[in-house]
């Protein structure tokens, strides 16, 4: 089968992979410092994430997520039990790379996603908190600090959004539609590539 001209393989993960560490600096030395209400700050990785498996799908949307967390589990401030943020985040890559398949490619869709997957990947961080013990993540400090981190994901997601999508745009197969700079192209990407979004 025929497959229009496409970028290698290793040029889609070189971009991953500056995309990732590009956002984990931000999260570092900007997010984190940010003096918002309630003492939480927006998870960029994490959106990050979640924008990288909806324009290559879910495998690598998990490997993705496993590497970023597992880089936000051991870079400073690292005080919570290592391994949280790599199976939360490889958890919610998987989910949101399949579920872009079924996504109707609207300019729109890509900031609701991105949104349901900072408030499951929040939630899941918690959870994993309570079942480990962590005396940071009992329920009243959760049910505190999630709608105050979710809401702050999403103030964040339009940004993040556009950025993993001019990040990648080069690698995608096929033409974008010129009417909408925003859309998604997982599903035709894989189509045209006879891939699954493999790194």
């Amino acid at each position: 089968m025929l497959n229009p001209p496409e970028a290698s393989p290793a040029g889609r993960t070189a971009v991953a992979a500056v995309v990732i560490v590009v956002t984990l600096i931000l999260q570092v030395s900007v997010a984190n410092r940010l003096p918002l209400p309630g003492g939480v700050q927006p998870d960029l990785v994490l959106l990050a994430v979640v924008a990288l498996a909806l324009v290559a799908g879910s495998m690598t949307g998990m490997v993705t997520g496993f590497l970023a967390g597992l880089a936000a589990d051991i870079i400073p401030p690292s005080d919570h039990t290592i391994g949280r943020y790599a199976l939360v985040y490889c958890l919610i890559g998987y989910l949101c790379g399949a579920a872009a398949t079924e996504m109707d490619r609207q300019s729109v869709v890509p900031f609701f996603a991105v949104a349901a997957g900072a408030l499951a990947g929040t939630v899941l961080y918690a959870a994993t908190g309570m079942i480990l013990g962590d005396p940071r993540a009992g329920w009243d400090t959760v049910s505190r600090m999630v709608p105050l981190q979710v809401l702050y994901d999403i103030i964040a997601s339009p940004f993040v959004v556009w950025a993993v999508l001019r990040a990648t745009r080069r690698y995608e197969s096929g033409e974008r539609p010129r009417g909408d700079r925003l859309a998604v192209p997982a599903a035709r990407y894989r189509a045209m590539s006879g891939r699954g979004g493999i790194l």
